[in-house]
């Protein structure tokens, strides 16, 4: 496996493109963005497990029942949620697709990201529309875009790999940095490949992946009503379908793997006002469910976060979490250690403190990239979570988001 340059466009037969059509009032931010493949795709898609759903996901679950999509169009500044003609123009939006297109309507992923309960009008979308699809190629960075909020960076990644001696490709686009808290996946994640694949074995990858990937990442403990992760297989790379779990399967679910794990990390690290990326690693568990549910409440822990922007060792916040996450523990075997480029400090062995450097501690926690590595002692399971610091900043851009 080999990273590569060319997020959704990587994979053959992979067109996108973003342009700005009027959603968002900036004219120098991208809202709409367009993908498109040359064939029609075997399709996967996880979404929010909020009760509020946006109404692009109620289109998108329709469009998505038979197994197959072929495009994906996303809009950003407005999250048609609440809104009592959403599917209406969830529906149009597909329909614009398959007039400057031709991919039928019923084979598009249709999503929307940005404020929630403001009416959304398919006027601007229609504007875009013609650019755009003339516009299609490789262009992923502007797909990228299109769909950013309070993103600050543009979030793709692409790498190649083999199946069955052909070289296949996957890449994708997503974005997220607020409200993330996923209940399935998380963001808005947008993954193409060429490799061919059954629809249900796309679909059963990508639902065991996100428990270890999406799922483990928290900003600020927020669920969105949009969430989305959609994965689309063309088959262009002309390996024999996988249609079971074989040798194949696993070097598929391993690439996708490589995939949404970067992007867990850069979704994380490009938090609402964070400053440093947060990698909570959680190894002795019983069993992964363990794993996961601590790592998950060390990740979440506002206390802590807050205590990593300030570069704070303090340890004892991170036993709290672990104590009310609600997995079997003994804390009496617990252990604690920071870690960055800086360094390694030992903060707590057997669920008590040791000594340790205040000034080495604040080296260590003063980098952007911090790991929490806790060793329950308890067994072999291990899981892995994100998040970020929490900021001056998360209160300044959420206290205005919506005027």
């Amino acid at each position: 496996m080999e990273k590569i340059q060319g997020g959704v466009c990587a994979a053959k037969g992979f067109r996108a493109n973003g342009v700005h059509c009027g959603i968002r009032k900036n004219k120098s931010k991208l809202d709409l963005s367009l993908i498109v493949s040359d064939v029609r795709c075997a399709a996967a898609c996880v979404y929010t497990q909020n009760l509020v759903k946006g109404a692009p996901i109620l289109v998108t679950k329709k469009h998505v029942a038979d197994g197959y999509a072929r495009a994906v169009v996303c809009n950003s500044g407005n999250a048609n949620t609440c809104n009592a003609d959403g599917v209406e123009i969830a529906e149009g939006m597909c329909a614009l697709v398959e007039q400057y297109t031709g991919v039928p309507a019923a084979d598009v992923v249709v999503a929307s990201t940005g404020v929630i309960g403001q009416p959304l009008s398919l006027e601007p979308i229609a504007a875009g529309m013609p650019a755009l699809a003339a516009g299609l190629g490789e262009h992923s960075d502007e797909a990228a875009q299109g769909i950013m909020t309070t993103d600050t960076v543009e979030k793709q990644i692409a790498y190649r790999f083999v199946l069955g001696g052909k070289e296949c490709r996957i890449g994708a686009i997503g974005k997220g940095v607020g409200m993330i808290n996923p209940n399935m996946a998380t963001m808005l994640i947008f993954v193409t490949t060429d490799a061919a694949v059954s629809p249900a074995m796309l679909q059963k990858a990508l639902s065991a992946d996100v428990q270890d990937s999406f799922n483990m990442v928290s900003v600020d403990g927020d669920t969105s009503t949009n969430d989305m992760v959609a994965l689309l297989a063309n088959g262009l790379a002309g390996n024999a379908e996988i249609s079971e779990e074989n040798e194949d399967f696993a070097a598929f679910c391993a690439a996708l793997h490589a995939v949404t794990t970067d992007l867990c990390r850069k979704i994380a690290k490009d938090g609402e006002g964070a400053t440093k990326l947060l990698e909570c690693k959680v190894s002795g568990a019983a069993d992964k469910a363990a794993a996961r549910t601590v790592a998950k409440s060390v990740i979440k822990s506002s206390l802590f976060k807050a205590a990593m922007f300030g570069a704070d060792a303090n340890w004892g916040r991170v036993l709290c979490a672990v104590g009310y996450a609600g997995a079997p523990v003994d804390i009496a075997k617990v252990d604690v250690d920071f870690v960055s480029r800086a360094g390694k400090v030992s903060v707590c062995r057997g669920g008590s403190g040791i000594p340790f450097s205040e000034e080495e501690a604040k080296r260590v926690l003063s980098e952007d990239e911090i790991e929490v590595c806790i060793a329950l002692g308890d067994g072999s399971a291990c899981a892995t979570a994100w998040g970020c610091d929490l900021t001056y900043d998360y209160v300044k851009i959420n206290g205005d988001y919506r005027t």
